[in-house]
């Protein structure tokens, strides 16, 4: 079946080289906000969006988001519908990216965070046929505003949490496990093509630990990584070769210069926990190699040549030449904090540490830079309403967006006659407390999923009023 409803002449854009190109290169709002923040506490952009207040869906007509004025969603992709391809849409909707596009067309690549010993999801790259995980592709026209088509990319993974968009139009999707079922090894990291057939085979360079995201410069082509553990490493991979990961190539966790075994926030008691930071701290930074990436236990062989810890590091997003990223019960609080590296100075900054109120994230998971240079931090904690927040140019945060989903029969009932298939997937329930993931922009879009029960979202609106 044809998925890209256009010619296979037309052109493919990577996404991190067309929005660079918008942006005016590197050196873009991110560059000029937020690596100063330690020092700045005045910047355009540095006001929220105001009261957030019930939104009815477009698609649906229910209120399942508090948004600003004036903004506005669309949802498809909820579990149990029918995809394009005839494959009934798995659950545990998680990480996603704008990969590419072909004029207004985009595609989004799409995890499933299924995890456990079961039966592979129909599709044309299937790893392992014991393991329910995987990937599905998106098509959205961003000029319509139309959901177009979707179906599933790869299969047969485990526990895909989340991953990240490449500069040359695919997804990384990594696995957030080490489970092995019938001798085949999870823990891995898949690559994903925005058009086209998937392969199915591991990247084993990159480490077998249990990955949550990745960022990769595409100035280098250097692969970042995070790793959800209590005690965990951050990482690069740096590949033999620009854009052809398969060639394999090194991996190595990040050192603080002059520290053995730096603690920022990692417990399980690998090392003695350090105490909470100043937003704007600033570290120099260096790499130790992780010999045998192959084998468990690369955090361990990193620790050992001095490497620092992190608690549960999760989202990672590269933006304007620094890379983000979430320890996601790191802090004095243990609800979150979040770093900016920059690999031209070797310098880690603490962007923000949640004072554990309500007046911060707390437990963000996924992340994403905006056009605009703010940060948006999928909540994943417990709150009895997981919240989108956003942090403006002055490291202060601001809510933009409330999960208020609950569903009666009658409203799944309804939800079934626009996607058949739903209700049975699906029951009656209060959703509010489930997981924001994946948020990732693309022009006047904001798109981003709710895990449970499986929705994805297309949020649009007046965005120039503030830092998003």
């Amino acid at each position: 079946m044809e998925h890209t409803l256009m010619g296979n002449n037309d052109t493919v854009e990577p996404i991190v080289n067309r929005r660079d190109f918008m942006k005016g290169g590197f050196a873009g709002a991110a560059a000029l906000s937020l690596g100063s923040l330690a020092s700045s506490k005045a910047f355009a952009f540095t006001n929220d969006y105001g009261p957030l207040m019930p939104v009815a869906d477009e698609t649906t007509g229910l209120e399942l988001l508090e948004l600003p004025e004036g903004f506005t969603y669309k949802t498809f992709g909820w579990t149990g519908s029918r995809m394009s391809d005839g494959t009934v849409t798995p659950g545990a909707h998680d990480g996603m990216a704008v990969v590419a596009a072909k004029g207004n067309q985009i595609v989004l690549v799409r995890n499933h965070e299924l995890r456990g010993r079961g039966v592979a999801v129909p599709s044309p790259a299937i790893y392992d046929p014991a393991a329910p995980g995987g990937c599905s592709n998106l098509l959205f026209d961003a000029f319509s505003g139309k959901w177009l088509a979707s179906y599933m990319s790869i299969s047969g993974t485990s526990t895909n949490c989340a991953g990240g968009l490449t500069p040359w139009g695919t997804w990384l999707t990594c696995e957030e496990t080490l489970d092995e079922y019938n001798g085949v090894t999870h823990g891995w990291i898949f690559e994903v093509p925005g058009y086209g057939a998937a392969n199915p085979v591991p990247l084993k360079d990159m480490g077998r630990f249990v990955h949550e995201a990745v960022a990769v410069d595409p100035v280098t082509g250097i692969v970042y990584e995070t790793e959800d553990s209590g005690a965990s490493g951050f990482y690069r991979f740096i590949p033999n070769e620009y854009g052809n990961l398969p060639k394999g190539g090194r991996l190595e966790m990040l050192k603080v210069k002059g520290e053995h075994q730096f603690n920022f926030g990692g417990k399980s008691g690998a090392v003695p926990r350090h105490p909470g930071f100043m937003q704007g701290s600033q570290w120099e930074v260096e790499w130790v190699p992780v010999e045998n990436p192959h084998e468990v236990g690369c955090y361990g062989r990193g620790l050992a040549l001095g490497g620092a810890t992190f608690s549960r590091g999760e989202g990672c997003w590269y933006d304007s030449g620094r890379v983000y990223f979430v320890s996601t019960d790191g802090g004095t609080a243990r609800k979150g904090q979040v770093f900016m590296y920059d690999p031209r100075r070797e310098t880690l900054v603490l962007v923000q540490e949640s004072d554990g109120t309500m007046n911060d994230a707390v437990n963000p998971d996924n992340l994403a830079v905006s056009p605009r240079g703010g940060i948006i931090l999928c909540e994943d904690g417990s709150n009895a309403q997981q919240r989108l927040m956003g942090i403006n140019t002055a490291g202060e945060s601001f809510e933009f967006a409330r999960n208020v989903i609950s569903l009666s029969a009658g409203d799944i009932a309804h939800i079934d006659s626009l996607f058949p298939g739903v209700a049975r997937a699906i029951g009656p329930r209060n959703y509010a407390g489930s997981e924001w993931c994946g948020a990732t922009f693309y022009d006047r879009w904001l798109f981003v999923n709710i895990q449970t029960p499986g929705i994805t979202f297309a949020i649009t609106g007046p965005w120039n009023q503030g830092i998003l």
